[in-house]
């Protein structure tokens, strides 16, 4: 049993294309399913109406798939990761692949918190060439203040974008592959970097690769 018997874990799992409309608090409503289906030990919040302790890190938009997720859980008692990871393999919905179960420090900081930044893959729909695509993303990192408006509010928007670059060059169709910013209030949108650029989003796939994590 662990100390104050509550043990903290790390999942990462995956949003796929069975799951890309699922919302947010749906995907939350959906874990507190997933995990009790799979028979484990949750700890619950305490209060008129107890809850499951999950936590999701950040939010991925809708529409958006993911091939990298992640979820903090609480147990009253320590379980192998491998028995979770077998459990939750069991008995995870179409759409939700478990990838990693791993242990994670009772005293860490919110999972929300310690994403630093996000890296995507953006399938483009575009008559534009690689040439001219690539000269694009040059003029725009040349750029020193990008101003954009986010719910009549002015921000620059071009500290948030770290890197940006075609991926898989001479592949079709194009896909730029961009890392964004994701601290809490100075977050990158992809949809944005594409306006940026001169590119419809609508028509754009977007796909989550990396949550990228401070070193606590």
């Amino acid at each position: 049993m662990a100390t104050n018997d509550r043990c903290r874990y790390r999942i990462t799992f995956t949003k796929d294309e069975e799951q890309r409309f699922t919302s947010h608090l749906d995907l939350h409503r959906a874990w507190g399913r997933l995990l009790r289906r799979a028979g484990l030990p949750l700890l619950y919040s305490k209060g008129f109406n107890p809850r499951p302790r999950i936590q999701l890190s950040t939010a991925l938009p809708l529409g958006f798939t993911s091939e990298h997720e992640l979820t903090d859980i609480w147990l009253t008692e320590e379980i192998p990761c491998s028995e979770i990871m077998e459990r939750l393999q069991h008995s995870a919905p179409p759409g939700t692949r478990i990838l990693e179960v791993e242990h994670a420090a009772l005293n860490e900081p919110a999972l929300p918190n310690q994403i630093d930044a996000v890296s995507y893959i953006v399938q483009i729909d575009t008559d534009l060439t690689v040439e001219d695509l690539s000269s694009a993303i040059h003029d725009l990192l040349l750029i020193k203040v990008l101003e954009r408006e986010r719910r009549g509010k002015t921000y620059d928007l071009r500290p948030l974008i770290h890197e940006l670059e075609i991926s898989g060059e001479g592949m079709e169709p194009l896909s730029i592959r961009m890392k964004l910013a994701a601290k809490e209030g100075a977050t990158g949108r992809p949809e944005e970097v594409l306006d940026a650029l001169g590119l419809d989003p609508s028509t754009a796939k977007f796909h989550r690769i990396h949550l990228h994590m401070v070193q606590i």
